[in-house]
C-alpha cells in the first residue's frame, strides 16, 4: 500500500483529474473559469498551463450549451470532464443530463456509450440563500442511467473521482462546497475507490447512521457525544448514492438493529427515505425499533446564518434521533444501558 500523505479535498480531485489526462488524451476539462481563473474554487489551478487551450477549456455562462457539448464529444469517443460551477445552476441543463446524457445509450441501443462526468460543489454553503444552498443529489439518483457520486475525504475524492472518469456511464459527482479546503490522508501513486462501494467511516453495536458526504462529519460528530454516554454508533458513508451499496448497510443493520439516515436536503422522496424504503423491506425482521432519518427542514434555505444552521442537521439533532431510537428520553448522569439482541 503506498504511503499516505496530507493534502486538501480540492488537491485530491485535482490529482484525480490530472493523473487521468496524462494517462488518456480523450480527456479534456470544460467548464466556467475551469481555465485562465483557475477554477471557481482553484480546483483546477494549473491545468490550464499543463495541458493547453484544447484540453482544459473556458466556457461562457452557457450550461445547458457546455453540458450539450460534452454529451456530444462523449458520443464520438472523447471522455468529457464538465464542471458545474455549482450544481444548483445544473437545473438550467436538467434536459440535458436526464433527457440525453442519461437516456441515449439505452435509447441507441448501446450504439453510443458516454463517458462523460459532470461535476462541481453542491449543497449549502455559508449563507448563499435558497437558489444557491440546495442538495439535488435525490433528484439525479432518481433517472436511471446516471450514477451519482458523492465523497466526503480527501483520499474517497481522488479515488471516486478516477473510478468515475474511467467509467463509460455519465456520471454526476457532487462535492460539498465547504469541504475543498479540508485535508486528509491520500495515498501516493495509484488510488482508485469503485464505485458502488460503501465505507464504513466508524464501527459501532447499538445504532447504524447511514449518511454521505459533508453529513459525514456531522454524523461522526454525533457518534463522539453519544460515545460519552456509552452508545456505540456505526457510521456507514454511501459515498455513491447510485449505485447503492445495499449489502453494507443491511450487513450494519444486522449487527446494530437500528437505523439512522442523516441527510442534507429536504425530507420529501429524498435519498435518505430511499434508504429507510430499503431498510423496512430488506431488513425488517432485523429491527428492533422504526429507521428514522434527520434532514434538513422542509423550507428553502434562509440567507441568515442563524436559521441557515436551524435548517440544516446538527451533530445534536442526530443525537436526538438517535436517544429516541434507543428508547432513552433525558440525558443521563452515567453511560446509557443500551438494550442489545444477544
Amino acid at each position: 500500500m503506498p504511503e499516505p500523505r496530507v493534502i486538501s479535498f480540492r488537491e485530491a480531485l485535482r490529482e484525480a483529474m490530472v493523473e487521468e489526462m496524462e494517462r488518456d488524451p480523450s480527456i479534456f476539462l470544460m467548464g466556467e473559469e475551469v481555465g485562465h481563473y483557475n477554477g471557481a474554487y482553484k480546483v483546477s489551478e494549473g491545468m490550464l498551463e499543463r495541458f493547453g487551450e484544447k484540453r482544459v477549456i473556458d466556457t461562457p455562462i452557457a450550461e445547458t450549451g457546455f453540458a450539450g457539448v460534452g454529451i456530444g464529444a462523449a458520443m464520438v469517443g472523447l471522455r468529457p470532464i464538465i464542471e458545474f460551477m455549482t450544481w444548483n445552476f445544473s437545473l438550467t441543463a436538467a434536459d440535458q443530463l436526464i433527457n440525453n446524457a442519461a437516456k441515449l445509450r439505452y435509447m441507441s441501443n448501446g450504439q453510443f456509450t458516454l463517458p462523460i462526468v459532470f461535476r462541481g460543489p453542491g449543497g449549502a454553503a455559508h449563507a448563499l440563500a435558497a437558489q444557491h444552498s440546495q442538495a439535488l443529489e435525490s433528484l439525479y439518483a432518481h433517472v436511471p442511467g446516471l450514477k451519482v457520486v458523492m465523497p466526503s475525504i480527501p483520499a474517497d475524492a481522488k479515488g471516486l473521482l478516477k473510478s468515475a472518469i474511467r467509467d463509460d456511464d455519465p456520471v454526476v459527482f457532487i462535492e460539498s462546497e465547504v469541504m475543498y479546503a479540508l485535508k486528509g490522508e491520500v495515498p501516493t501513486g495509484e488510488h482508485v475507490v469503485p464505485l458502488g462501494v460503501a465505507d464504513v467511516k466508524r464501527p459501532g453495536r447499538d445504532v447504524t447512521l447511514v449518511t454521505w458526504s459533508k453529513m459525514v462529519h456531522t454524523t461522526l460528530k454525533a457518534a463522539e457525544a453519544l460515545a460519552a454516554d456509552g452508545i456505540e454508533a456505526e457510521v456507514v458513508d454511501l459515498r455513491t448514492i447510485r449505485p447503492l451499496d445495499t449489502a453494507t448497510i443491511l450487513a450494519s443493520i444486522q449487527k446494530t438493529h437500528r437505523c439512522l439516515v442523516v441527510q442534507e436536503g429536504w425530507p420529501f422522496a429524498g435519498v435518505a427515505a430511499e434508504v429507510i424504503a430499503l431498510v423496512t423491506r430488506e431488513a425488517f425482521d432485523d429491527l428492533d425499533a422504526p429507521p428514522d432519518r434527520v434532514t434538513n427542514l422542509d423550507v428553502p434555505m434562509p440567507y441568515a446564518r442563524n436559521l441557515e444552521e436551524l435548517v440544516l442537521p446538527s451533530p445534536d439533532r442526530v443525537v436526538t434521533a438517535v436517544r429516541r431510537l434507543l428508547g432513552i428520553d433525558d440525558r443521563p448522569a452515567r453511560p446509557a444501558v443500551v438494550a442489545r439482541r444477544r
